[in-house]
């Protein structure tokens, strides 16, 4: 039997990665056939995003995408493959809450006290994300600009060094998955202000939500989902994304994701071609109005 090429688009290591290898573990001994992983990272997820669009849709590739694939059709002038042609949604599996923290140096309790305490001092306050585009950055720039903020975005290279320059002070602000900054929070070396998700945390449950801060236009997960080429028969779609929410609800995957900062989705293929064009349209006009560029 033909074993099956599960594309990741990032570099090995990073909790999509770890998430792809065990979908991989359990594809494999549920279909009695290989699942292997191979990292073609590259532009933000897109050198590998267009290869999966260029395979044959016979059902032996499958492309593992992340929150980027809804923000690169706005972010770069022109994309290697066409996002609504090329590629047909299987399963949004897991999403990753951010949140918004600060160093305990900020007089800020909350979200409204730390709105108020940037107004008062415009110019003054810097926040930071894991880089230009990542969801963290846009979630920023959301609050940036529907509250009329005089704040400076100043990315890092993942959301480890942008954490640790929050904990240091350098850029006092900052915004990352729940499970990037879980462990700054656990050692109050950061406070958590709102959880940037439509209901609360399963890891964060005592931190309030944006809307619950006042804020409901300031939302948006991380996540990973599950793409195939175009064309890829309904049924072999279908067999894949109901054994991805068979493997999510097994006991050891429920075991782990709270370790990679995952809740479970494990959303219906229709869904998930719903949430990417909603998301798209969403983080576009962001990235617009922002004049946000990919680096």
């Amino acid at each position: 039997m033909r074993p099956v090429r599960v594309i990741v688009p990032c570099q090995p290591g990073g909790s999509t990665d770890i998430f792809a290898r065990l979908a991989a573990r359990k594809l494999t001994e549920h279909f009695g056939k290989q699942f292997y992983i191979e990292n073609i990272a590259g532009a933000t997820g897109n050198v590998g995003t267009a290869q999966a669009a260029r395979a044959a849709p016979d059902g032996h590739t499958l492309l593992i995408a992340f929150s980027s694939y809804v923000v690169n059709p706005t972010l770069f002038a022109k994309l290697p493959f066409d996002p609504d042609k090329d590629l047909a949604p299987v399963t949004l599996a897991v999403s990753a809450p951010n949140v918004l923290t600060v160093n305990p140096s900020l007089p800020a309790r909350n979200l409204s006290e730390l709105v108020a305490l940037i107004k008062s001092n415009p110019g003054k306050y810097t926040y930071t994300s894991g880089g230009v585009g990542t969801q963290g950055h846009l979630l920023g720039e959301m609050l940036r600009l529907s509250q009329a903020l005089d704040i400076v975005h100043v990315p890092f290279n993942g959301a480890a060094p942008a954490v640790a320059s929050a904990i240091a002070g350098h850029t006092p602000i900052a915004l990352a998955t729940v499970a990037s900054a879980a462990q700054a929070l656990e050692a109050k070396q950061l406070r958590a202000l709102a959880v940037a998700s439509k209901k609360r945390s399963q890891l964060l449950f005592d931190v309030p939500t944006t809307a619950e801060a006042g804020y409901p236009q300031i939302e948006g997960d991380s996540w990973v989902g599950l793409l195939a080429p175009a064309g890829t028969p309904r049924e072999i779609i279908g067999a894949v994304r109901d054994e991805i929410a068979s493997i999510l609800e097994s006991p050891d995957v429920k075991e782990r994701l709270p370790s990679l900062g995952f809740e479970v989705v494990a959303s219906t293929p229709e869904d998930f071609g719903h949430r990417i064009k909603v998301e798209t349209e969403t983080w576009g006009k962001v990235v617009r109005a922002a004049n946000i560029k990919a680096e």
